[in-house]
């Protein structure tokens, strides 16, 4: 199943039933008056954030999402039932968007979180409310209100721990299928990965989340290649780890570019921590990582962690660094709190 991380829906709330105009009739009872009751309320269009979901696949086959309208009331000053809420559930991590595509409206982000999206139509008067002592016998009623309606885009953020960062065959997929169940698509080529993927990892008895993000390239904040639909995916993560290809020429080069996109896209995503790791050693002679690493080092203003996902050379050492740095976050996000 392929990941969609954004849709565009239509949603209404439900109209309000019509108000009823009727009359006494009883046996023995002379002009018994106004009886006619009021519709009922048109139901809501509510949003629910679920665990057990991740994608918003289901969006593409059902773009209409109305909710019941009101019943309309009848007589013995009876009402209209109300119309039923209308709940549409969305993967934690879902922004709700005007029709923009820029405007967040709602921010999905804890589980079993509910937002009352858009309030049904009040039901109508019936004759009996415009009872009055100069108006004891009124023909008149209105019909229900209408639910509110409108166009909107859902777009999903992947809630994970750590992203990892590299331009396309940095060995972003390798790393995640070599630390986690994953099983991402793995080949020689521009953007190989071109839905992101999520793998749970373990730094010794600590489990965290690392989600794949497409490779990216030059001018990815303006969305050139993949685009900054999943450069919107890293902007939760708690540290980033930057995987940089060391089969190719120019480590450095490649460094800044992802950095200079980090900074050009904002979300704060340049100022989160970071992991620089020179990948493919296994492919390197000791003289080849030696100055790549001091060329990377140079670049990024950091110890650069040597590694290889095929041969499982200091993978280990890498996941206990994301480990300390997501706790050391979440401890403050906790205190924050």
């Amino acid at each position: 199943m392929k990941f969609l991380d954004q849709a565009k829906i239509y949603v209404k709330s439900g109209d309000g039933g019509a108000g009823s105009i009727s009359f006494r009739r009883e046996k023995y009872v002379e002009r018994g008056g106004p009886d006619g009751g009021n519709g009922g309320r048109g139901g809501d269009i509510i949003f629910e954030a679920a665990e057990d979901l991740n994608t918003l696949i289901d969006f593409r086959y059902t773009q209409h999402f109305r909710a019941e309208g009101g019943k309309g009331g009848s007589g013995r000053d009876r009402t209209g039932a109300g119309g039923d809420d209308l709940v549409i559930m969305v993967p934690v991590g879902t922004e709700i968007l005007d029709e923009d595509k820029e405007t967040v409206l709602i921010d999905m982000n804890q589980e079993g979180q509910r937002v009352n999206f858009l309030k049904g139509g009040d039901g109508g008067f019936g004759n009996t409310h415009y009872k009055s002592a100069t108006n004891q016998a009124p023909r008149k009623s209105t019909p229900g209100w209408p639910g509110e309606e409108r166009d909107i885009w859902l777009r999903l953020k992947l809630i994970a721990d750590a992203g990892l960062l590299g331009m396309p065959n940095a060995g972003k997929s390798t790393f995640l299928a070599a630390v986690s169940r994953a099983k991402p698509k793995i080949a020689d080529y521009p953007f190989t990965t071109l839905h992101p993927n999520l793998g749970v990892v373990k730094a010794g008895d600590y489990s965290f989340v690392i989600a794949d993000i497409p490779g990216l390239i030059e001018g990815a904040h303006e969305g050139t290649g993949l685009g900054t639909r999943f450069l919107g995916h890293v902007e939760r993560t708690s540290v980033l780890l930057h995987l940089v290809d060391g089969t190719q020429e120019d480590v450095a080069g490649a460094y800044r570019t992802i950095r200079n996109e980090l900074k050009l896209y904002g979300g704060g995503l340049a100022k989160k921590p970071e992991i620089v790791a020179l990948t493919k050693i296994d492919a390197m002679s000791e003289e080849e990582r030696d100055q790549k690493q001091k060329e990377l080092e140079t670049a990024s203003g950091q110890k650069v962690m040597m590694i290889s996902a095929v041969a499982s050379m200091n993978v280990e050492p890498v996941l206990f660094k994301l480990a300390d740095i997501i706790k050391i976050k979440k401890a403050e996000e906790h205190d924050a709190s």
